[in-house]
């Protein structure tokens, strides 16, 4: 790689003079080109003078790369996040140095826990002035070291074209997850030339076959099996073979995360509304692509009244997502769909298990289930019952819809009762728990799925974090619906606190506050609701109104979701 000092114009195109097989341009016109040959298609960002040649490089590409600005960092990181959920190609979100690069933290660190493929590239205070105190000098690396892949500062312009490959090739390799760069301001205005990206990724990684055998066998063995599909399922490509897996082996699923909808929503195998009998009373439960955390039980299944524990198989896309925590059965870890086929192919050379009994006896638990909750998903309680709203929202969400979950104790009620058709519409915050995602969210979700239905669940604590960016829905003329869960509480930690103190402080927000008031000073449009038998027609106005719409349901406080864990 060699380096020209000296800034090259705006109308400088990268390639102007390089030989064949090389790229030459501005240090942000080289990033650009290795963003898009890695698939990239919209820079997530916020202006920020540090970071101006990437600007440049997006406008000066041919074709020109899509420039999407926020009102808020962390709005661009999350969009980025979520990029990288739905569309399995690492997003990218550039943020300004300094605060800009510390605004994206969260965002960040929730792509580390759910391993989302992005990759950030913050600006950075001038190599030659570093140590002088220019403006919003900060070593930005080790912040972002203990919550990224990778950290690290590409510190010359001909050091940015090979710095990005390598930065989009960890992004979106086993285990994915979020790679930071920084490059000092002087030498992203400088000219260098290189190899012209090729966007190669790593090779999967080969499983080890004999762990497959011997988990088939333990799985032909058992008598009452389950297995576990979660985010990395959907993540690795490995939808197909999952259901493959399911459907042909006659396994009873249950899935979390982005693994919702693998096994379609109403499946005759997919037994998540029977979850606590499936988990407890299981004799083998097989996790696949999810980690064992609070969400499941820290790896330990039933057990209970003196019964024998659930042996547990932990399949993971590389081998340090493999649990060290948990007591094993056994454990394999690679590409999932090698897995996934290699344990049908192993149950089919051996006796077929029939566990049509134990599908059965969960197939009565979820009809129970699904009998239980018709009368709160169609309460007429005043103030309304959260639940109604998902009485309402389900049955008008089309297959290819997409669902995003941004709040407490509403979107815990949406995972009891949205069950996706399709894998690859759901996302949430995953094991990091992080409110703040949702706008960012739905931008990202609408550019990935131009005709689909999104749909934003939004708590009113959660609405605190970004509801500005609606502008940025506006001005960029991005339709979403929004559904609004208003108890006007903290309603997660207010019932918990009362449980533990008797009393709650700091749990309240304004009561009945016009949310959707603030959605059409930004230029949206919406409406608040207070009587159940106006939800449905107001999800059909939000629907129908081809703008960004806020359906504000004001809710009751002390309706809360019934939880099992507090995620310790």
């Amino acid at each position: 790689m060699t380096t020209t000092s000296g800034p090259t114009s705006p109308s400088d195109a990268p390639d102007a003079a390089g030989p064949e097989g090389t790229l030459r341009g501005h240090a942000g016109q080289l990033a650009v080109a290795a963003a898009r040959a890695h698939g990239v298609e919209t820079l997530f960002t916020l202006s920020g003078a540090h970071v101006f040649p990437m600007y440049d490089g997006a406008v000066t590409a041919d074709p020109p790369m899509r420039l999407l600005d926020v009102r808020h960092e962390q709005t661009a990181a999350f969009a980025a996040e979520a990029t990288g959920k739905l569309t399995r190609t690492p997003g990218l979100a550039v943020l300004t140095a300094g605060p800009g690069v510390t605004n994206g933290v969260s965002a960040i660190a929730q792509a580390q826990f759910a391993g989302s493929p992005m990759v950030v590239v913050g600006g950075r205070a001038p190599a030659n002035r570093w140590g002088s105190g220019s403006l919003q000098e900060l070593d930005q690396p080790p912040i972002l070291a203990s919550i990224s892949k990778q950290a690290r500062t590409l510190h010359t312009a001909g050091e940015v074209l090979g710095g990005m490959e390598d930065a989009f090739g960890a992004a979106g390799s086993s285990h994915r997850g979020p790679v930071f760069v920084d490059v000092p301001m002087d030498q992203f205005f400088d000219t260098a030339e290189g190899p012209r990206p090729t966007g190669a990724r790593p090779a999967p990684i080969e499983p080890d076959g004999e762990a497959v055998v011997r988990i088939a066998r333990l799985l032909a063995e058992a008598r009452r099996p389950v297995v576990v599909l979660g985010t990395d399922v959907w993540a690795d490509g490995a939808e197909v073979a999952a259901l493959r897996l399911v459907e042909q082996a006659g396994l009873p699923a249950i899935t979390n995360g982005m693994g919702r909808g693998v096994v379609p929503g109403g499946h005759r195998l997919l037994v998540t509304k029977a979850r606590s009998a499936a988990l407890g009373g299981a004799d083998l439960v097989v996790v696949v692509g999810t980690p064992l955390d609070f969400r499941l039980g820290y790896g330990v299944f039933g057990g209970k009244d003196d019964t024998t524990p659930a042996r547990v198989v932990h399949v993971a896309d590389s081998p340090a997502q493999v649990s060290t925590h948990a007591d094993l059965a056994d454990s394999v870890s690679g590409d999932l769909t090698t897995v996934l086929d290699g344990l049908l192919a192993a149950l089919e050379r051996g006796n077929r298990p029939d566990w049509s009994t134990w599908v059965e006896e969960l197939q009565g638990t979820v009809a129970a289930a699904v009998e239980r909750d018709a009368a709160l998903l169609s309460a007429e309680a005043d103030p309304i019952h959260p639940a109604r709203i998902y009485g309402e929202l389900v049955p008008r969400l089309a297959e290819d819809s997409v669902v995003i979950g941004d709040g407490g104790d509403f979107v815990s009620f949406a995972g009891k009762y949205v069950e996706p058709k399709r894998p690859g519409g759901w996302l949430d915050p995953g094991p990091y728990g992080c409110l703040g995602a949702g706008l960012g969210a739905a931008i990202a979700a609408r550019l990935a799925r131009p005709s689909a239905q999104v749909v934003l669940l939004l708590g009113d604590g959660a609405a605190g974090f970004s509801l500005m960016d609606v502008d940025t829905l506006v001005r960029h003329n991005l339709p979403v619906v929004m559904v609004m869960g208003n108890n006007s509480a903290w309603g997660l930690e207010k019932g918990p606190m009362q449980m533990l103190y008797g009393y709650d402080v700091i749990a309240d927000l304004a009561p009945r506050t016009a949310y959707d008031g603030v959605v059409k000073a930004l230029g949206g449009a919406g409406e608040t609701v207070t009587d159940p038998r106006q939800i449905g027609p107001a999800l059909d106005r939000a629907f129908a109104s081809g703008v960004p719409y806020l359906v504000n349901v004001i809710t009751d406080v002390e309706a809360a979701y019934p939880r099992a864990t507090f995620g310790i």
